[in-house]
Parts: C-alpha cells; structure tokens; sequence
C-alpha cells in the first residue's frame, strides 16, 4: 500500500514539471530592444570675423639711457655741483677734481708757445730774405708744433678732472662726498633718462615673421594704473633657445615720469588686424597626440576634424586650418562624445 502511494506522488510530480516545462515553452518571450541616447549639445556656425591680432606678454622697463658716473683721473674732489634727484642738462658741470697742478703746467706752456711763435714768425721773414736756412725756420716751426700739442695735452688732463653730464636725464644718489678721493673705480652717482623709457619683452616664436619694427605696443603699471603707448624699435636677430621666444624692445614715452627703470608692466604687442579670421570657442578645441581637433556635426552625427590654430585670445581662438565658413563646431558635452554618434545641436 506504502508502495503505491510512493508511485502515485512520483508520478505527479513528473506530470507538473512536464506541464510547467511545456507552458514555458509555448510562451513568446519578450525581446529587448537597444536604444541608443541621441545627446542635445551646444555649437556654434564658424563665420569670418574681425580679429585685432594682439600678443599678450610681460616687459622690464628699462631707462633709455643709463650710466654710472666716474672720474677719468684719480684726484681729491674740490667740488660737488649737483643735488641728488636733481635733473641735468646734456654737459653740465656735475663735479670737480683738484687740477691746480696741471693749470699751472698750462700757464707755463703758453707762455712758451707765445715766444716759440715769435719766434717762428721772425725766422719765417729772415728765411724768405733769405738770412736764414730753411733747416733753421723749420726747427722753429717745429718748436711751435711740440709746444702746441704739450697745450692741448693739459687741457684734455684737466678735462679730464671735470664730470659733465652726458644726456639729459636725472642724477641718482651720490656715493662721494667734497674733500674724498676718487679713482677710475670709484662710482660718484648713477645717472638716468626715463622720458622716453625702454620696454624689454618677448613673445613666442610662431609670431617670427608677424611682428615688425613699428608695430603699436601698449604696456600698463599696476601701481599707476596708467596705460602707456610706444612702438617697436628693435628687433633681436635670433630665437631664444632655452624659452623658444623672440626679443623685442620698444620706445615709450613717460612724460610724467611715472614709471621707474627696472619695474615690471603688463605689454600688449597688436600685430596686424584680420578681417575674414574664423574663430572658435576656447572649449571647442581638444588637445591630441598629434595636434589639436574639434568635433562638427554634420548629417546630425559627430566627425572629428584636425585643425591648426593661430591667435589664441582669452574666449576664443583662431583656427587656420581644418574649418571652413558654414561648419557647425560643438562647444558643450565634448567628453560624452565620439566620433559617429548622432547628436542634437543648439546652436548659439
């Protein structure tokens, strides 16, 4: 009886899992289809544009002319003739050192070659009556000649002992005082014309070829505020090899004598202007391996283009090659992006 009852449980259980395996079967399974997310992103239409080609970049001033005043001959200073900070004019008497020996060496050589040249004068008319011989009137030429150059000698020793300013400019702090010694060595002042200054920079060497004696420069102080104009007067012959830049110097005016030699300004090189440049925004472009890219759309995909670039500003950039007018450049969602995948475009 046991038995049987173990036979009928088996039995029914085979018949349920034959009619679970069977419903299973004859149901449609339901199959799932792949969607793929079309994005919404933002680009703009590249369009020919007015770009004012300017070269940000930092500049030293620099004096227009600069020197360091010191004595041609060794001497105790008899005198000081100028006042620190004062401005000077081209060969005013700045200082002055003993020469008493040396204008009494003068007085004596002219008192010599006022007689030598009478001298000369006499023997000149006694050679041409004919008293004298030639060899005798050219010894008292001669005379003349030696004592004459032994004049001119003192005069350029006692020059010498004299500091004269050399430009127009303003003297700095002095390192002597009257009664001091000096020698070649000796430094006596600093000495400085700041109108109009110098404005040393550089710029990246892609812009070699782009910029010229000339050109417009603009360079600003944070400590005056003010905006200073000048041009381009110098350019150096060679690229730097450890910065990979070109030297430029420029002449800028500084009436107000605002600005000081030796500060650091703010310069803004503008280089010729571009009417049809086609420029982007800053985003769009995407650095690469080999270069730099954009992505366009184009039949409502994405494409990946090459391009180059040229004057890079701070919201956009020049593009000169791999664009043309009509393109449509994606500015927004860049990093979800690839090549190939269809898009919505908002164009701004």
């Amino acid at each position: 009886m046991s038995r049987q009852i173990v036979n009928n449980c088996a039995l029914l259980c085979f018949s349920l899992v034959f009619l679970s395996c069977g419903s299973n079967s004859q149901e449609p399974r339901p199959r799932l289809e792949a969607r793929q997310t079309v994005f919404t992103v933002g680009g703009v239409v590249v369009t020919t544009q007015h770009l004012d080609n300017i070269v940000v970049s930092s500049g030293t001033v620099l004096a227009s002319e600069s020197v360091d005043l010191a004595a041609e001959a060794d001497g105790r200073i008899d005198s000081i003739l100028f006042r620190e900070g004062a401005h000077v004019r081209k060969n005013d008497l700045l200082l002055k050192i003993n020469d008493d020996d040396l204008r009494a060496q003068l007085k004596k050589v002219k008192v010599q070659l006022r007689l030598a040249s009478d001298q000369a004068e006499r023997q000149k008319k006694l050679f041409e009556s004919n008293n004298v011989s030639k060899e005798q009137y050219e010894i008292a030429i001669s005379q003349v000649g030696s004592l004459q150059a032994d004049h001119d000698n003192l005069l350029a020793a006692i020059r010498k002992r004299e500091i004269r300013a050399p430009f127009d400019g303003i003297i700095g702090l002095r390192s002597v005082s009257e009664g001091g010694f000096v020698s070649a060595t000796t430094r006596i002042a600093g000495m400085q014309k700041i109108n109009p200054l110098k404005v040393d920079f550089a710029i990246p060497e892609k812009y070699v070829g782009k910029v010229f004696v000339g050109d417009i420069v603009q360079f600003s102080s944070d400590e005056t505020k003010q905006r200073f104009m000048g041009r381009v007067y110098a350019i150096e012959p060679k690229i730097a090899p450890s910065t990979r830049t070109l030297q430029l110097r420029a002449l800028c005016e500084n009436k107000s004598e605002a600005v000081y030699p030796g500060g650091y300004v703010r310069v803004e090189l503008r280089l010729n202007q571009t009417t049809n440049a086609l420029l982007v925004p800053t985003q769009a472009i995407i650095p690469v391996l080999k270069g730099q890219t954009v992505l366009l759309v184009k039949n409502g995909v994405v494409v990946s283009v090459p391009v180059k670039t040229g004057v890079r500003m701070p919201t956009v950039v020049q593009v000169t090659e791999g664009l043309a007018v009509g393109d449509t450049v994606i500015t927004t969602g860049i990093l979800q992006l690839r090549p190939g995948m269809p898009v919505n475009v908002s164009v701004r």
